[in-house]
């Protein structure tokens, strides 16, 4: 299937080649890793796919280690590090014309998102077992806090149980009663939680991407499970948009305009405004976040994860979209749920820890 997509692209562009070196585009075409330098968008290697077979570019200290442990079949070529950039040797190794997703000398330059969607079999497995691992360490991190620990403690807790699990954590966000009312992106500090809890993650393993956030009180505002239960219903309503606008071939905009009247039908009329509401997720933390005009096509089967918030409140977790339904893919059955309908469709959706 992937490379039906790649020929699809080879053929209306007009290139014989197409190579990778952005880390979620060549974890999407090899499933390997080829960062060493996380601050860096372009990785160590290069795969290259050309109608026939996939070859990978890399230096001669990374060649080894990639095809031993990083790459299945594809054959390796290296070049001295001393000699060249990456860049360099993918534009002296291929054949013209070819396209890149990074800067190549004679290269037409590639965007590969859409390429990357929707999913196929293989990584709605993966996707699956990473979501249960993920809501796995959320939780556990949720049960054992204490109003007396600090927003760091719980998110190096976090970090570190998913680490353990092969799984890094570009986001990791906790806030507690003073921080998480004021802001929508409460990145942890030295405060302690007091009264409740918001802990959000976004981890990523084998280049997918789950979200999710899970809520704790210990003696939770009287204004908390209100506002809790209206975040859940406008991510219900839009996981039910998702899936009608995708059976239909429509748009973000499309979905984001029933986010718009879910926030409305809750009494809550501009709080979509304070706050991205998520979209696609993969091969990125978000492949495209929606907006009140996004074009972005709804594809599916596809991964998503929206993320309303109300003011102290957030309701997220990254869900599988398909002709047939939805299925959450954070979830342990484990953490307490609400059922919430809205947009046609009953999910289950996480409670307030400590208030059920």
């Amino acid at each position: 299937m992937k490379r039906t997509r790649l020929d699809v692209y080879r053929s209306k562009y007009g290139v014989e080649t197409v190579w990778f070196a952005r880390p979620e585009n060549f974890a999407w075409l090899t499933g390997g890793d080829n960062v060493v330098d996380r601050d860096s968008e372009v990785g160590v290697a290069a795969a290259g796919y050309d109608g026939e077979k996939v070859v990978v570019i890399t230096d001669n200290i990374e060649a080894e280690r990639l095809a031993e442990e990083e790459l299945a079949d594809e054959r390796v070529v290296q070049y001295r590090w001393h000699a060249g950039s990456l860049a360099d040797a993918v534009a002296s190794y291929t054949s013209r014309p070819a396209a890149a997703d990074f800067d190549v000398p004679g290269c037409r330059r590639l965007d590969a998102s859409k390429l990357r969607q929707p999913l196929v079999d293989d990584e709605i497995e993966r996707y699956r077992a990473l979501g249960r691992e993920v809501a796995e360490e959320l939780e556990a991190a949720c049960r054992d806090a204490e109003p007396t620990d600090s927003e760091r403690e719980v998110a190096a807790g976090l970090r570190g149980g998913l680490a353990d699990r092969g799984i890094d954590s570009p986001v990791a966000l906790v806030g507690g009663e003073k921080r998480a009312g004021r802001y929508r992106h409460f990145t942890p500090t030295e405060t302690k939680l007091g009264r409740y809890a918001i802990a959000s993650v976004t981890a990523r393993r084998d280049g997918l991407h789950a979200s999710c956030t899970r809520t704790v009180a210990f003696d939770a505002p009287e204004w908390l499970e209100s506002r809790h239960e209206a975040a859940a219903g406008v991510e219900t309503a839009a996981l039910a948009a998702t899936r009608r606008v995708g059976q239909r071939g429509g748009t973000a905009g499309d979905v984001f305009r029933a986010i718009r009247r879910a926030y409305r039908e809750r009494s809550y009329p501009r709080e979509w405004k304070q706050h991205h509401q998520g979209g696609a997720t993969g091969y990125a933390g978000r492949e495209w976040f929606a907006t009140p005009f996004g074009e972005e096509r709804v594809r599916l089967p596809m991964a998503y994860a929206w993320n309303p918030t109300v003011q102290g409140a957030k309701s997220e977790d990254t869900a599988l979209v398909t002709d047939e339904g939805v299925e959450v893919l954070t979830e342990t059955d484990e953490w307490p749920t609400r059922t919430v309908e809205a947009g046609g469709i009953e999910l289950e959706r996480p409670a307030v820890l400590g208030l059920d």
